[in-house]
This record gives structure tokens, C-alpha cells and sequence, in this order.
């Protein structure tokens, strides 16, 4: 952490654009009883104290058996879309695979799948992927490409990502400092795009955890006075609030093939580091 304490000390020169949130949720929709967390998910992002009308990614698993492959959960995307949000692939299998460990064959085809469970569900067809555990390489991008979507990883993970109990996140202020004090020298260095004016900053939540529900208003709060705490400029407008614009602006940070495999810092970047 002593790197990170000497980056607050670096100042930000006056003229760097201010930053703004894009917020991402993967795994869901969740399908958990009342209360239901997409359901609490959708209704802080409308109506909170920062700004309300946040409009979010949702990288959803249009087959989980526990989500998206119920009734319940294609009415919980179509709800998600209603509001004006955006629908991103996430898998359309029973369960969280990793596409690096599935043959050609069988992503192409379980992409097909998603295509068409998209295509029912909105009648669009999704552009953005988010690739599950993170792990891809250059074989699943070609197959994203071949089915027309781009992946797009993140720049701040909430670290939320439990798959087993317990779901709650005791050091959720501390965790975001750090991932803030990560972000600070790649603003500072002029790594992020700048698109109408400010940079577009993905940060990543898991709308099935139902401690990240429950403290959704907490999480957006330290986004902004945690960047703060950087020295970092925030926009008038925190976060986005239309869903074309996250859509376009996400195009823009999706994985440059001919780039190095992005790993994600923290927990998910030691749980990987052995992914090809």
C-alpha cells in the first residue's frame, strides 16, 4: 500500500478531464426471493441521493438455471431493458463457464444460443461480452468477433464476486481506495480515452450478490469519494444516464486483439494468473 499512498500525493494537473462512471453488473439476473437483489440493484441506480436515473451494463446468463433460464429471469432482463438499460453476454449456459476452457464448437455454438435467447428477449442482438472469470485469449475474441460482440473487461472491480456465502465485503472502503490509487497513475499517464469530454471509467459490480444490493447506495457514494480521495476530477454527472450512451462509450474500451491479455487486479488477478 505504500505505492498506492504516494500516488494520492502526485498531484492531478487542472487539465485533466474529469472521470465518469460506467457502471457494469455480471452474473445475473438473480431470481433469490424478496428481496429479490436485481430487483434492489434497479431500484437504487433510479432513485438515489448522487444521481438518480444511473444507467448500467447488465452481463446476464441468459441459460442459468438459477437466473436467466427461468420465467422469472427473462421477465427481470426484459424489466432491465424497459427501464433503459443495456443487456451484454455474459454466458448462455447452465452455470458460469469459462469460455477459454470450452472447445471452438462448443462456444460457438453456446454463443448461438445466447444470440437467439437475446434476440427473444429483445430483439436485439447484443454487442458487448463480458467474458466469464475474466479469462479469454485470442481464439474466444475471434469467436466473439465471428458472432458480432466485442468483450469488454473493467478498470475497477468492487471485488464482489463471491460465489459461496458469505457475500458481505467488511473492507469494501479500503478496497475501493486501493483499486482508485490502481486507476490514478493510467489517468495520470493518459491510458483511459477520453470521449465527450470526460473518461469513461468501467467499474464492475455482481447485481445476484445480495450484500451488493443492499449496500448499492453505499458503493456509488465510494466511487465518487474515493477518486476524490485521489486527487481525482469527477464530472458533473457521476454516472451515465442514458443507455445509448454507455453502449457507445463501451465500444470504445472493449479488448484490442492485438493487445496483452488484460488481467484484473486483486483477487480475480491471483485466481487467474494461471489462465493461458
Amino acid at each position: 500500500m505504500a505505492g498506492c499512498r504516494s500516488a494520492v500525493k502526485r498531484p492531478v494537473p487542472p487539465d485533466t478531464p474529469p472521470l465518469r462512471f460506467l457502471l457494469t453488473f455480471d452474473d445475473g439476473p438473480s431470481i433469490r426471493s424478496e428481496p429479490n437483489p436485481t430487483t434492489q440493484v434497479l431500484h437504487t441506480l433510479a432513485s438515489n441521493s448522487l444521481q438518480p436515473g444511473i444507467k448500467a451494463i447488465f452481463f446476464v446468463q441468459t441459460r442459468a438455471a438459477n437466473g436467466g433460464g427461468t420465467p422469472e429471469g427473462r421477465a427481470l432482463m426484459r424489466r432491465e431493458l424497459a427501464l433503459g438499460h443495456v443487456l451484454g453476454f455474459h454466458t448462455a449456459t447452465p452455470g458460469h463457464s469459462n469460455h477459454v476452457g470450452m472447445s471452438s464448437e462448443q462456444l460457438r455454438d453456446s454463443l448461438q444460443l445466447g444470440l437467439a435467447d437475446h434476440a427473444e428477449i429483445s430483439g436485439l442482438a447484443p454487442r458487448l461480452v463480458r467474458p466469464p472469470m475474466w479469462a479469454y485469449d485470442a481464439r474466444t475474441l475471434d469467436l466473439y468477433a465471428e458472432a458480432g460482440m466485442q468483450a469488454l473487461m473493467t478498470d475497477v472491480t468492487a471485488n464482489d464476486g463471491k460465489l459461496i456465502w458469505p457475500y458481505g465485503s467488511p473492507r469494501r472502503k479500503q478496497h475501493m481506495g486501493y483499486q482508485m490509487a490502481l486507476l490514478k497513475p493510467r489517468v495520470l499517464a493518459g491510458e483511459l480515452p477520453v470521449v465527450g469530454g470526460v473518461i469513461p471509467v468501467v467499474v464492475t459490480f455482481h447485481d445476484p450478490n445480495p450484500f451488493t444490493a443492499e449496500h448499492m447506495a453505499e458503493y456509488l457514494r465510494l466511487l465518487v469519494s474515493s477518486a476524490r480521495d485521489q486527487g481525482l476530477r469527477i464530472s458533473d454527472q457521476p454516472f451515465y444516464g442514458r443507455g445509448d450512451d454507455i453502449e457507445a462509450v463501451a465500444l470504445t474500451r472493449t479488448v484490442n486483439a492485438d493487445a496483452p491479455i488484460q488481467r484484473i487486479p486483486g483477487f480475480w488477478h491471483s485466481l487467474l494468473r494461471m489462465t493461458p
